[in-house]
């Protein structure tokens, strides 16, 4: 450890040469948190308007120079819309055999080429189900134990490819071009993000470490990723480990040795996957080094060009404290970015990391080399003041720039970003100097529910994807070019025994604007899709006894669109299925690697006992910040079983788990019930010999002796720093733990309270 003021280490600018290359999910992470979903707070004069609704678990959306929607869904299919108002998708490409679903993992990232449809191609980013130097699938969208999702981790890739698609149906046609294949992932989280096109032509991908996300990584669990400076399967320890988290500085490893794409952000030829001339490895003969321009983020799971420049702002996913937005001032240069993970964090260096006196953190602290953030905001603060956003929990997951909105001036050039984890997104609004102004952030859209994406498109305006609710959404601002029209839907009768015939009418629907046309979409039968007819006078005959929400999408000239809903009664109505659960109990106390049944019926007034294929299960992880404030990780889908079992991941502390069942009966009529399942804990001490040494533990570093509490079987990180001031003022030397362990070394915690010892001994001369 090198010492340093309160553990913090100012950044310097970015510099050029091998040293200075640098460059984060899920869920962003790509997460699912509690916060509701549909329409959000906006701004005085702002319409935040559906536009495609129904989707399950969107990731990515891309629009086409045709008009054509492509988004992707997290499970592995990429849809495609014909225009906006399209109520009806296309499968382009079924992926899912080759992805891998689970935790974050999943189809994460898409993008079209920009000379659709001349170029029929779209590229696609996605976990891929396979080992290193593998064939898919390996595991499915599951990670059995033993490995174990977070004790060994089932190992994956990442992939980039390119389909070829025919611009008349929307659907992919031949075989899957394979562009690149590489992006290790040990852990559930961190994996391949945002894929795109840059000013120049070049293709430009990011993707996470792979690494572990509940403590230090190192590379000192199974070291599958074959990091140097062992082989796979030989654990790597301090000082000189370049594996896990440290794969992000890969481009920095001695002479000969392999350069790992996680962390990074690479920029390729489009049609062959190799680095481009003029990047900063180019001239390397490492064909993964030749692609990478930006390393050293932990997963800067979404970016984005700044218009009219060849600028990439990215926002990095933080680890427990900071949430960063970072500059490559020229994609294009010979220079690579680095951003300093896992050795920095924001500003202040990561203690669990500087406290091991790793030797690829220690030379990045002597000699310097590393970008700071353009923007860093810490977890316990709010973003922008008086926001009224969550605090705690962060995830960055959407960045975007205004460009050429109909949007009043004051928002010219704006920067916006968004948080999965929060809920909310932010305006960052432009300085005299034309870039975005840190003093100048204001929230924009808030309660959002999981933001993924931020991106604009038609009109200029900011459309975002909300993976918890499944729905594409679209900024607007009806003091611009067009005004959103309003949706009138009636129903005549609105009631009675079936078989019901009922006549349909949206000629109350209206539009501000002269001279619009509206065109009419309709759901008829409740499915949350608007594809049952385009008609103004719709009939419909229902012969199940059923209530229907039916809804009518009204869309203008523009192609803003108005939603509304009318209720219609056919017969008597079944009653909701009753869902009981009856294994696992809430007196469970789980211990992560614990295999745990679960167990549930369902049964229904009309149909009786419910068959499996009724029913469905989700396990969710709430991960929490306090007792108050949790945002949650769906970590795995049970589709039609009535039993089955899990294993209880690792996490940190405080932390419990959701399990849901849903039962579906014959009229489409569900039932719920979640039982809330609470880790076993045990509380540790730490103490040092002589009292009051600085022991790092996890993220936080204090003074012994100190008393903290985890969930019992979970994998943790120790360290203590060396040399250190004790007694008398004194300087003192590590000498060993009591449980045997190395300076720095990971621990997993027991069932019952244990007291974890670092002694020091007096060194007067030679320390």
């Amino acid at each position: 450890m090198h010492t340093k003021p309160e553990s913090v280490r100012p950044r310097t600018a970015r510099t050029a040469g091998l040293l200075a290359v640098c460059l984060v999910a899920g869920l962003v992470t790509t997460t699912v948190s509690s916060t509701p979903s549909a329409a959000a707070a906006l701004p005085s004069g702002f319409t935040d308007s559906l536009v495609v609704g129904g989707l399950d678990s969107p990731t990515n959306v891309a629009f086409a120079p045709d008009g054509r929607v492509f988004i992707t869904e997290k499970r592995g299919l990429l849809k495609t819309y014909d225009t906006l108002t399209d109520t009806s998708p296309t499968v382009t490409a079924d992926l899912q055999p080759q992805v891998q679903d689970f935790w974050d993992r999943g189809l994460l990232g898409v993008t079209v080429d920009p000379a659709y449809p001349t170029r029929p191609y779209v590229y696609v980013a996605y976990t891929h189900d396979a080992e290193p130097g593998g064939a898919a699938p390996r595991w499915g969208d599951e990670c059995p134990t033993p490995p174990g999702a977070t004790e060994d981790g089932c190992v994956v890739t990442g992939r980039l490819s390119r389909l070829t698609v025919n611009p008349a149906t929307g659907v992919a046609t031949g075989s899957e071009h394979v562009l690149v294949t590489d992006w290790c992932q040990q852990f559930p989280s961190h994996s391949i993000g945002t894929i795109t096109f840059g000013p120049d032509g070049a293709l430009y991908a990011g993707a996470g470490d792979g690494a572990n996300f509940n403590s230090a990584d190192w590379g000192q669990q199974g070291n599958p990723c074959a990091d140097p400076p062992s082989a796979a399967g030989v654990n790597l320890s301090p000082p000189n480990a370049r594996g896990g988290a440290l794969r992000t500085q890969s481009p920095r490893r001695p002479a000969g040795e392999p350069v790992s794409l996680d962390g990074t952000i690479i920029r390729i030829n489009p049609d062959t996957g190799a680095g481009m001339a003029g990047n900063p490895f180019a001239g390397s003969a490492d064909a993964n080094a030749k692609r990478v321009i930006a390393y050293g983020m932990r997963n800067p799971f979404r970016f984005a060009f700044r218009p009219g420049t060849n600028e990439i702002w990215a926002g990095d996913v933080g680890w427990v404290r900071w949430e960063e937005i970072n500059r490559i001032p020229n994609a294009t240069d010979a220079v690579a970015e680095n951003f300093g993970w896992p050795c920095y964090e924001g500003t202040p260096t990561v203690s669990a990391y500087d406290d091991a006196n790793l030797t690829a953190c220690e030379s990045l602290y002597t000699g310097g080399g590393h970008a700071v953030p353009y923007h860093s905001y810490f977890h316990p603060d709010p973003v922008a003041p008086n926001d009224g956003c969550p605090t705690g929990g962060s995830s960055i997951s959407g960045v975007a720039f205004e460009s050429g909105s109909g949007y009043p001036d004051t928002y010219r050039r704006a920067l916006f970003f968004a948080d999965s984890s929060r809920g909310c997104v932010w305006v960052m609004r432009a300085g005299a100097n034309g870039l975005p102004d840190p003093t100048r952030i204001e929230p924009f859209v808030t309660g959002v529910n999981v933001p993924v994406q931020l991106l604009t498109g038609p009109g200029g305006d900011l459309f975002y994807l909300a993976l918890g609710s499944g729905q594409l959404r679209r900024v607007s601002y009806p003091g611009g070019r067009n005004l959103e029209p309003t949706a009138v839907a009636t129903a005549n009768p609105t009631g009675g025994p079936v078989p019901l015939t009922v006549e349909f009418s949206g000629l109350g629907s209206s539009d501000p604007n002269p001279d619009t046309t509206l065109t009419y979409a309709w759901d008829l039968d409740g499915d949350g899709q608007y594809d049952d007819s385009t008609a103004d006078r719709p009939q419909w005959t229902y012969t199940t006894p059923q209530a229907v929400d039916v809804g009518l999408k009204v869309t203008d000239d523009g192609g803003l669109t108005g939603t509304t809903t009318v209720r219609v009664t056919a017969g008597v109505p079944g009653e909701n299925p009753v869902v009981t659960i009856a294994d696992p109990t809430a007196a469970l106390r789980w211990s992560v690697g614990q295999t745990v049944p679960f167990a549930g019926t369902a049964t229904d007034a009309q149909d009786g006992p419910l068959p499996a294929s009724a029913m469905d299960w989700q396990l969710t992880l709430q991960h929490c910040t306090s007792s108050t404030s949790c945002h949650a990780h769906n970590l795995q889908s049970f589709r039609g079983v009535e039993s089955g079992s899990f294993v209880a991941p690792d996490h940190e502390y405080p932390s419990f788990l959701d399990l849901r069942l849903t039962a579906t009966d014959s009229d489409g009529n569900t039932g719920t019930t979640t039982i809330r399942l609470d880790p076993a804990t045990v509380n540790l001490e730490f103490t040092s010999y002589p009292p009051g040494a600085q022991l790092t533990v996890g993220t936080v570093t204090q003074a012994a002796p100190f008393t903290r509490t985890f969930i019992a079987g979970s994998n943790n990180t120790i360290s203590a720093p060396s040399p250190q001031t004790l007694a008398q003022g004194l300087r003192h030397q590590f000498t060993g733990w009591s449980d045997g362990g190395e300076q720095s070394h990971n621990f997993i915690a027991p069932a019952a309270p244990a007291t974890y010892r670092a002694n020091y001994q007096l060194c007067l001369y030679n320390c």
